[in-house]
């Protein structure tokens, strides 16, 4: 059962702010992505942000504490820390993390856990709604060869969530502990094995997904692969489902990735959330990092306020909703079933009020 509706959206439960959206008003996102670092400790095979270039850039700790707070006033719900790096890399993340909770702000954490340390952990976890670990395989020649790191790092990342799990549950924390593995002809073997390690570790849920080919992308590895032979794999992670751990198999973006069909025209879900980069740029979407149309503003040299209320901002909204050819931009980006959902709000069928 996805109860953390992965494989869906959670924007049905922001009534107030679609509707307002829907009314034509000036609306702040929900949800947030931050990349405090912009270099990585791995050369992952698939990786779709490779054009980037692992800058070895961090945000500044205080001033993202600044921009955080003005956030958090202007409705800002929720922050994951991910990104074009790793965000573990950035040496104040501890404290940053803190300040973001602190600021009423959900915090979540996407990373590989190398560096998620004992002393990291006993920083964070009470502070953190969700951690998703990226884990490419279930044994250190399968995992080094994806990750492109040294075998030792398979250890660490276990040890580090096996600590995490139990300092979780000795402290009770509700930080919701999760592994996620993207499919892959290397790894499909693999699958299951990797589903019971997490289990036993004491992690929450374990995430099965789909290749995501970037356009700008140097890697074309993937580009063509196809996940209808590899199905079969749903039924048999169900069996290890339980009342304190859920396997996630992301069907329905597979069968979208093989299909590659949308049921919207335009882009509508650029208001709801944003991407921060580790140069501290505000961007639009993140399928589209280096491509001036996109970029908002700096918060190193102006406030959250006022770059969401810029120029910049509606001259690209307005671009998405009349002239953005979506057939150019990523399958199953972050904001496509957000997309469906308000596409059908704005384009509603026949007979929508027998309910």
């Amino acid at each position: 059962m996805d109860k953390y509706k992965i494989e869906s959206h959670k924007l049905i439960y922001h009534v107030q702010r679609v509707s307002d959206w829907l009314g034509g008003k000036v609306i702040y996102p929900i949800y947030v992505e931050i990349a405090p670092a912009g270099g990585c400790n791995h050369r992952c095979t698939y990786c779709a942000l490779d054009y980037v270039g692992y800058k070895p850039r961090f945000l500044d700790e205080v001033m993202l504490k600044t921009r955080l707070s003005q956030m958090s006033k202007a409705g800002i719900k929720s922050v994951m820390y991910a990104g074009e790096g790793e965000p573990l890399l950035n040496k104040g993340i501890a404290d940053i993390i803190n300040h973001t909770k602190r600021c009423g702000i959900d915090v979540a954490l996407t990373t590989n856990a190398v560096l998620y340390s004992k002393k990291l952990a006993q920083n964070t976890l009470a502070d953190i709604t969700w951690i998703k670990v990226s884990i490419n395989g279930a044994t250190k020649r399968t995992y080094s060869m994806i990750h492109r790191s040294p075998r030792q790092d398979f250890d660490k990342v276990i040890k580090n969530m096996s600590y995490s799990a139990k300092l979780k549950r000795k402290k009770h924390y509700k930080c919701a502990l999760g592994m996620q593995l993207l499919l892959l002809p290397e790894n499909s073997h693999e699958v299951l094995a990797l589903a019971k390690i997490a289990r036993d570790i004491g992690m929450n849920y374990f995430v099965v997904k789909p290749y995501s080919h970037h356009p700008r992308s140097k890697t074309t590895r993937y580009k063509n692969i196809k996940y209808s032979k590899y199905m079969h794999l749903e039924g048999k992670l169900r069996g290890l489902n339980s009342a304190d751990f859920n396997t996630i198999f992301r069907i329905g973006t597979m069968k979208k990735w093989d299909s590659k069909q949308r049921n919207y025209k335009r882009c509508l879900a650029l208001p709801f959330w944003a991407y921060i980069d580790a140069a501290g740029n505000i961007w639009g979407c993140s399928a589209y990092l280096e491509d001036k149309r996109f970029l908002y503003g700096n918060i190193y040299k102006n406030n959250f306020k006022d770059i969401w209320e810029g120029i910049k901002r509606k001259k690209l909204l307005k671009f998405a909703q009349e002239r953005l050819d979506i057939t150019e931009c990523r399958v199953n980006c972050r904001m496509d079933e957000i997309n469906r959902y308000l596409w059908e709000l704005k384009n509603p069928p026949e007979h929508v009020n027998f309910i």
